[in-house]
């Protein structure tokens, strides 16, 4: 008979939420063969088996060495090797180089992750009511984090499996092919509104403070551009025209010579697109995927129009929430891929999910934020430079893991993220 004092409803709840969070990243990694998982296809991405360690290492460097009386690391190499940019928690890895590591292999990550998961369990379990909750802002940062390096998970193994010849599968199989809807046009009065994380639940530091700022009367297109749509760019020389791109997106044109979206292929007249569940012909119906801010800006000024401010995009997003008229293609197991737009409602389509949305706003911070004290502070704030800001989600973003105030962001040439561009016109562009 168990002497074992039962877990207040408070520990159970972030146990049953730690577990839910550990076994999807290992829901992830599993189609993947022990090769797959340490292959790193280019500088920006890293092997999944990477991915699972670092969030294991986080967990075990921000909760676990802050809470157990006498830590000790796992394997205190790991601590070199798993640590992505916290400068305040010492030396790391060169990141370019993550896939020259064979050893530990994928098994040997599975022996960290379960041991770490065991300490964290047993320390949650033994916390008192008062130092669980001093603990479970960290803990539900933990979560989240482990969520975006779900995603990244899978667009990391995307790109990784397009530079195979035998063009393999992730898993999956395409959606039904959809019907291309006309593009709409959703229209706001703008004035003074408020944008922010407005303090209920969790938020990440970015999203902070909630502050007023003015907007002009703007419209939204109703849905994302579809690849239909970019062929018609294509065909116009969109690719070959420099008068509509950025200088600095030109130059990387040039020096890249891109000339389609990211995962096309054109072959005897027909494009392909390469995605987690195979490399198929393109639908025209489905959202362009896999664009850069360059290329977003320069579609947007081919159509005469521009890309959305990340406030109009969150007060749009708003109102929609407000009046329940949002759908999210989010974690889409079946495709692993962007669908359609569908009909539901009068206001934008496709706001949360499908696609990640470039906005035209540079991630800078808000007036008055401040990064929290410690390693910690390094997650977002040292990054408020180069790069710009996306809003919505993707289909592989997890559920619970977005909202309208939730502020991606990426270097205005990068592709590999599941990417799309919503237009926008009126207002004032700046």
């Amino acid at each position: 008979m168990s002497t074992q004092e039962p877990l207040s409803p408070v520990a159970d709840q972030v146990l049953v939420r730690y577990d839910a969070v550990r076994s999807y990243t290992e829901q992830l990694a599993a189609p993947l063969s022990p090769e797959d998982q340490t292959v790193q296809s280019m500088p920006d991405t890293s092997p999944t088996k990477w991915h699972r360690a670092h969030v294991t290492w986080f967990f075990e460097t921000f909760v676990l060495a802050e809470q157990e009386a006498d830590f000790v690391p796992f394997q205190g190499k790991y601590w070199f090797l798993f640590n992505s940019y916290y400068e305040a928690v010492g030396p790391r890895y060169s990141r370019p180089m993550r896939g020259v590591i064979s050893r530990p292999g994928s098994h040997d990550v599975g022996v960290y992750r379960r041991h770490v998961d065991d300490r964290i369990r047993e320390l949650i379990g033994s916390l008192d009511e008062g130092s669980l909750q001093k603990v479970l802002p960290i803990l539900e940062l933990g979560f989240h984090h482990e969520q975006q390096h779900q995603e990244l998970l899978l667009m990391d193994i995307k790109h990784v499996l397009s530079l195979n010849p035998l063009q393999p599968v992730y898993a999956g199989a395409p959606a039904e092919p959809g019907t291309l809807q006309e593009l709409g046009w959703v229209e706001y009065a703008g004035g003074l509104v408020e944008i922010g994380h407005d303090g209920g639940g969790f938020s990440f530091d970015n999203e902070l403070p909630r502050h007023q700022h003015w907007l002009s009367p703007y419209r939204l297109a109703d849905r994302l551009v579809s690849n239909g749509e970019w062929l018609e760019f294509i065909a116009d020389g969109g690719y070959r025209r420099p008068e509509f791109w950025l200088s600095d997106g030109w130059a990387q044109v040039q020096a890249e010579q891109w000339q389609a979206p990211l995962y096309w292929r054109e072959s005897d007249g027909v494009w392909h697109e390469h995605t987690l569940h195979g490399t198929v012909p393109l639908d025209p119906s489905l959202p362009v995927c896999h664009v850069s801010h360059y290329e977003a800006d320069a579609f947007a000024t081919w159509a005469g129009k521009r890309l959305p401010t990340e406030a109009e995009w969150e007060h749009a997003a708003l109102l929609a929430e407000a009046t329940g008229g949002t759908d999210a293609n989010l974690a889409d197991t079946r495709s692993w891929h962007p669908r359609a737009a569908g009909t539901s409602g009068p206001g934008p389509r496709q706001l949360f999910g499908d696609c990640w949305e470039w906005t035209a706003s540079a991630y800078l911070p808000y007036p008055g934020f401040r990064p929290a004290e410690g390693a910690i502070g390094e997650y977002n704030g040292k990054f408020m430079s180069s790069q710009m800001v996306l809003r919505g989600g993707c289909a592989l973003t997890p559920p619970g893991h977005t909202r309208a105030s939730y502020r991606n962001f990426f270097p205005p040439g990068a592709r590999w993220p599941l990417t799309g561009v919503r237009l926008a016109d009126g207002g004032d562009p700046r």
